[in-house]
Formats: C-alpha cells, structure tokens, sequence
C-alpha cells in the first residue's frame, strides 16, 4: 500500500502524520481535504469529519501520537496526552476508537490548543 502521509493543521501548530492500511485510514484519505472547528478534551483534539463507518479493531486505550476515528461522534481525534477519563499516565479515550495513524515528531506541540480552534485535514502528495 503506498504512504498516505497528511498535513494537520489545528490554529498555527502543523504537524505531518501517517494514515496506517485499516479502511478507515482509507475512508478517511478518500474524504481529504477536510476543515473544522475542533474541540478539546484534556490532550485530545476531536472534531466531525464526513466520514461514517463503523469501529475496526477498537482500542480503549491509545499511545502518544495517535491519531483516531470515533465512531459514535464521526470524529477524528488527535491525541496528545491524558484524557479527563485516563487512569495514571494512560491516554484513554472516551469510548473505544479506532487507530488511523500517527502523529510523525513531536505531538506534544498541540497542548496549547483550545475548544474552537480550527483544524485542517490535507493530504501530501
């Protein structure tokens, strides 16, 4: 499968990332560009995108960096720290999620990110 490598763009931090093979990653490439208001969760960012599929290969529990699909909100998460439903230093989502890619360098750059900040999905050819 050739890389699918994608420019986040959330207020004035970017970061590039990396789409994994699952059919959501695809889903979600297919759907490029997207734009979006994103919201803040703890050390995540999330926000709709228009993509509507269903849980595959769920986690409940995520690593630094990774970038999610939640199914009951069409969200797409960034995920960046701790989450208000963490336990210890674990990086938990608000329900299973699945993992979509990875955030390429340091994700920690989005911690100074606010509710309403405004997100930006685009492919790298």
């Amino acid at each position: 499968m050739p890389e699918r490598r994608i420019r986040i763009t959330a207020g004035q931090v970017q970061a590039e990332a990396e789409l994994n093979d699952t059919n959501t990653a695809q889903a979600i490439w297919d759907a490029l560009p997207i734009s979006a208001s994103g919201g803040t969760w703890g050390d995540e960012i999330y926000f709709g995108i228009p993509v509507n599929v269903l849980l595959e290969q769920g986690q409940e529990v995520v690593e630094l960096g990774d970038l999610g699909y939640w199914p009951p909100g069409h969200a797409f998460c960034i995920f960046y720290g701790p989450t208000p439903a963490s336990r210890g230093k674990e990086i938990r989502p608000a329900s299973a999620v699945t993992v979509v890619g990875r955030v390429l360098g340091d994700v920690t750059k989005f911690k100074g990110s606010r509710s309403g900040v405004a997100v930006r999905l685009e492919r790298i050819e």
